[in-house]
């Protein structure tokens, strides 16, 4: 799949998380419309995965870390066929299969149950090594927040990664400088990521995480580094999209209102 042809699905799925954001009321949709572009290049292009059978043993494992942005996820799942695209409209509603954060015990697709942050890379470590250990050829890549490298078991999980030689392991940043509440240089500011992850032994690119190029390039198979795990710094925004989102982070956790939701879709519109 093409570059733009990527993009036109990216934005699609934007519209339709956004909307069900605002029909339920809630939802962390800045942090969502960071990471879709990333989402859409592996769920597209990248994964070797197949819808009609989501527990195939050889398919590639996707951990989305940063759980908070499942209905992000949802929608990419629901577009690549794994769950039917009008469940999409149940999310957070009473029974509801689609909560606030992944559970792989309900949604087809879904690796790992995620949402406490720091636990995503922990549990890609131990399916790249059980891999290795299968002499297996499947992937696994995970997608974490940069405000979530904070938590010292993400470090824990490089040290064992490069330790391991797990060049099947690929850690994705979404490295959109903003948390809940502040900025990430406010909190506890552990960027700059590459040299820190080089000097644990990862080999390490960044790039553009809206660039579609760039990320389908960056996570092709002919890209991996022999020996090493890989982390990609993915440069995004939050909000991204959307005019009055991006780089506010107000907007972590926030809902719009009916006249900022149909700005917002006006604009996702114009982008397509």
């Amino acid at each position: 799949m093409t570059p733009s042809e990527l993009r036109v699905i990216a934005n699609h799925i934007r519209r339709r998380d956004l909307q069900a954001v605002f029909e339920a009321g809630a939802g962390h949709i800045g942090g969502e419309m960071s990471v879709t572009d990333i989402l859409t290049a592996l769920y597209f292009r990248v994964l070797n995965i197949d819808p009609a059978h989501p527990d195939a043993p050889d398919r590639d494992r996707l951990v989305l870390s940063k759980g908070h942005t499942a209905c992000a996820l949802y929608v990419t799942l629901a577009e690549k066929g794994f769950i039917p695209k009008d469940e999409i409209s149940t999310f957070l509603k009473p029974h509801s299969r689609l909560n606030g954060h992944p559970n792989r015990t309900k949604v087809p697709g879904v690796e790992a149950n995620t949402g406490p942050l720091g636990h995503g890379l922990p549990i890609g470590v131990g399916m790249a090594m059980a891999a290795k250990l299968d002499k297996a050829d499947w992937r696994t890549f995970v997608v974490t927040g940069d405000g979530e490298m904070q938590e010292g078991s993400n470090w824990e999980a490089i040290m064992a990664a490069a330790q391991f030689n797990l060049d099947n392991l690929t850690l994705i940043i979404d490295h959109n400088r903003l948390q809940q509440g502040a900025r990430l240089a406010d909190t506890n500011d552990v960027a700059p990521f590459a040299p820190k992850l080089e000097a644990f032994g990862w080999a390490v690119e960044e790039i553009d995480g809206h660039d579609m190029a760039a990320i389908s390039a960056v996570l092709d198979r002919g890209a991996i580094t022999p020996g090493k795990p890989k982390c990609i710094v993915a440069h995004t925004f939050k909000g991204k999209g959307i005019s009055f989102m991006t780089d506010d982070v107000a907007w972590h956790h926030k809902v719009p209102s009916a006249d900022q939701y149909k700005q917002a879709m006006r604009e996702l519109e114009e982008a397509l």
